[in-house]
């Protein structure tokens, strides 16, 4: 029997892969699924239209043609050791030829089973709703390892619970591969059809309220805060990012919350100085006079 891992988002790679080649039961191929779904237009994703229109989004929120990519320092997933960046444009829309070779892995291989591995939070749960909605031929097939609220050790011997995949140790990853399930029938329908509500839905922002539970809430959801983390002196646009997301159960790309800044920008409810490239690039404040004598820029 053959074995497919599928993950969400670069950071998970390096822990699922060395947790891999730890157990050879485990031994499998593993793909990722590198769009965060978790916030951007989802209205009609399942048609070419509607996948445009997220292609545009992103495009969007990347800011000028001089930066296509999402920069590295802007994927908070990733912790500090490693290199990987946030998904270019054209990778986040290449979800649609992954999910392709995933079927035709299980088409050629009618022995081939998939183990879904999911975190507690909005990235891993939308791309598990979009998944499942794409896999109902394949029943029976397809497991769910959903990591929701379990207690897990960290380096020192402590007990703690992980909301993303890469906070934890690639050894704890044995005991919880357990956990895997096949997802049933009326599983793929219900979750389907979820998928679905949040397509029609097309929330600006997904947010996770426990268990599989997502709510949507608008796109401007969180500009109250980074109006709060705002001052009269001009900041360096990436420390009120870090301030805001700092204040959070479950953190938030700091892409979309560096365009968000943007968008406040344009509006003139903050002003800004530098280029509005990423979040490095430019500092703000609110509007009004600024107290040239002490200026803070860190």
């Amino acid at each position: 029997m053959g074995l497919l891992h599928i993950v969400f988002g670069e950071a998970a790679i390096p822990v699922m892969t060395e947790a891999i080649s730890m157990d050879e039961k485990m031994q499998g191929e593993l793909l990722c699924f590198d769009d965060d779904l978790s916030v951007g237009p989802l209205f009609i994703l399942d048609t070419k239209e509607g996948q445009a229109n997220r292609r545009q989004w992103w495009q969007q929120i990347s800011a000028t043609s001089s930066q296509p990519q999402l920069q590295p320092e802007l994927l908070p997933e990733t912790p500090a050791t490693e290199t990987a960046t946030a998904p270019a444009v054209e990778e986040a829309s290449g979800d649609a030829d992954t999910l392709k070779t995933l079927k035709t892995s299980l088409k050629e291989d009618p022995e081939l089973e998939v183990w879904i591995w999911a975190g507690q939070n909005a990235r891993d749960v939308c791309g598990y709703y979009w998944l499942v909605s794409q896999l109902y031929d394949f029943a029976g097939r397809i497991h769910i390892i959903y990591l929701n609220n379990l207690p897990f050790l960290n380096e020192k011997g402590a007990v703690f619970y992980p909301t993303h995949l890469h906070q934890i140790l690639p050894k704890e990853f044995l005991k919880a591969k357990k956990l895997a399930r096949a997802i049933s029938l009326a599983e793929f329908e219900l979750d389907g059809d979820e998928w679905h509500r949040l397509m029609n839905e097309n929330a600006g922002i997904r947010m996770l309220e426990g268990g599989k539970k997502i709510k949507g809430e608008p796109t401007l959801f969180y500009d109250k805060e980074l109006l709060a983390q705002t001052g009269k002196e001009f900041v360096k646009a990436w420390r009120v990012v870090q301030q805001v997301t700092g204040k959070l159960k479950y953190p938030v790309l700091d892409l979309f919350l560096g365009w968000r800044l943007k968008e406040l920008v344009k509006e003139g409810k903050v002003e800004s100085k530098g280029d509005l490239k990423t979040i490095r690039d430019f500092e703000v404040k609110l509007p009004g006079e600024t107290n040239t004598e002490n200026p803070v820029t860190e």
